[in-house]
């Protein structure tokens, strides 16, 4: 992982990669799991029209901002140096890790700490610690940031 050359986000390409090719996937796939699990929170019975649709704006631009900065900080653990030398297993794995935590923290922060928001009894749930986390933002993190990753590398092989 470790990198003799210069930082990635002294490298063109890595920052043209995140810019023009990770966050329009990041946002479009967020905008899209966003909508698709609105009912799975209490506001789908409970908001207008005009909160609901702020509520999957709001939460997709968290979303894109939580991505950033966990590639960011993915690179960093990383040591990443320009796009072209990228352990892309490695920061896909950090990807997961760190957006994962986050959520962990945040669905904690937001339906127990201070109950900003609930789920709807259509949420599936986990329990850890005596704490309900529900399941879809769970598995968003799992799946959408790798994903991205994935669609947007460069050094990717044709398919045939």
């Amino acid at each position: 992982m470790a990198n003799d050359g210069a930082p990635w986000y002294r490298d063109a390409a890595a920052r043209a990669l995140i810019l023009r090719r990770y966050l329009p996937a990041l946002v479009a796939s967020n905008l899209i799991w966003e909508i698709a699990q609105l009912p799975l929170y209490s506001i789908w019975n409970e908001g207008s029209a005009g909160y609901k649709a702020f509520a999957v704006l709001h939460c997709t631009a968290g979303d894109v901002l939580i991505g950033l900065v966990s590639l960011a900080l993915a690179l960093m653990i990383a040591r990443a140096g320009p796009v072209v030398s990228w352990n892309w297993a490695a920061i896909a794995l950090l990807l997961v890790m760190i957006g994962v935590a986050y959520t962990v923290f945040s669905e904690w922060n937001n339906t127990v700490l201070r109950p900003a928001w609930a789920y709807s009894e259509l949420m599936p749930v986990i329990r850890l610690g005596g704490v309900s986390f529900g399941l879809s933002p769970l598995v968003q993190w799992l799946l959408l940031p790798p994903v991205a990753l994935w669609a947007v590398q460069a050094e990717r092989p044709p398919i045939q």
